[in-house]
């Protein structure tokens, strides 16, 4: 092989070389991090910067990543533990810790792991919020509860750069003996408010009958009172149609006595009653005492002529 070729062999094998080490230079120095995560980057062992999401450039051999933070929330189960409430009740208690870390810094170099220190930290606070309340609030005031360990645990996490977002807990587990008494409570108190409830029923329905009656003899009264008012009302009308047949019949009878042949009809009929009365007392009595003309008809007929002018003149004067 000549030497020229020799000469251009070394040349291309030193671009080759020199190629393939740009690329992994730049493949080194070029980092892209996630959405939602964050890259510590340390040069010579300490602390240079921290590289959000997106396109980043670090120096080659030099700087390295030191860490990967997450900045997504995160669910960290706590696991069961004992707690003694405030009227020395041992519960057995578990939950759910939501978290996320705001400062990666923090969280790298202010605790060694903080997933571990922040679970500690929620069961250590969970014991001494529980400590606080007697056994019927843990169950009745279980947001207020976890409100406490939240605002507790993000008071002492804030050196460690996270953030407590919510605590749950999962399951509250009181000793058998507990339970039995809280099932003979629960039992007793529905027992109680079933006869409360039925007492209740009796004492509505005792005055809805009374409300009945009460209705039913409102209405019999105004119904009676109706009944009343219609039959006097009909007996007025009676009255007065009577009254007003009478003074008809009279107004008949006056215009007719007042003619020639209403005078001899009226003579008649008085001649007529005057017999007919005499005869009754004839058969009354024994003994009849007649005026001397008492027989003669014609008499009796002026006797009542005369008594009819005396008041027909006393009315014209009136």
């Amino acid at each position: 092989m000549d030497p020229i070729t020799q000469i251009l062999n070394m040349v291309f094998t030193v671009e080759a070389f020199l190629l393939i080490f740009v690329i992994v230079l730049l493949k080194s120095s070029v980092k892209f991090v996630p959405q939602n995560r964050a890259w510590l980057i340390e040069r010579f062992g300490k602390y240079q910067s921290t590289k959000e999401a997106g396109l980043n450039f670090i120096v080659p051999f030099i700087d390295r990543i030191a860490a990967d933070r997450s900045l997504k929330e995160q669910a960290q189960d706590v696991p069961s533990q004992s707690a003694i409430t405030k009227d020395n009740i041992s519960l057995i208690v578990d939950g759910v810790l939501y978290f996320r870390v705001l400062d990666p810094y923090k969280a790298t170099y202010g605790v060694d792991d903080y997933v571990f220190a922040v679970t500690q930290l929620s069961q250590t606070t969970m014991r001494s919020e529980l400590g606080k309340m007697e056994l019927d609030k843990t169950f009745e005031e279980r947001d207020l509860l976890n409100t406490n360990i939240v605002a507790a645990i993000n008071q002492a996490a804030e050196p460690w750069g996270i953030q407590v977002l919510r605590y749950e807990i999962k399951d509250i587990v009181p000793p058998q003996s507990v339970m039995e008494a809280m099932e003979a409570q629960m039992k007793a108190e529905r027992v109680k408010r079933a006869q409360i409830l039925e007492s209740e029923g009796d004492r509505q329905a005792n005055i809805n009958v009374a409300e009945g009656k009460k209705q039913a003899q409102v209405l019999a009264a105004e119904a009676e009172k109706a009944e009343q008012i219609l039959r006097a009302e009909g007996e007025a009308k009676a009255i007065i149609a009577v009254a007003e047949a009478q003074a008809d019949a009279l107004r008949e009878v006056g215009a007719a006595a007042d003619t020639e042949q209403g005078q001899k009809a009226i003579q008649l009929d008085l001649a007529t009653k005057a017999i007919a009365a005499k005869e009754a007392i004839a058969k009354e009595s024994s003994v009849v005492l007649l005026p001397d003309n008492a027989t003669d008809a014609s008499s009796l007929v002026a006797q009542g002529m005369s008594i009819i002018n005396t008041l027909n003149k006393n009315q014209k004067f009136q």
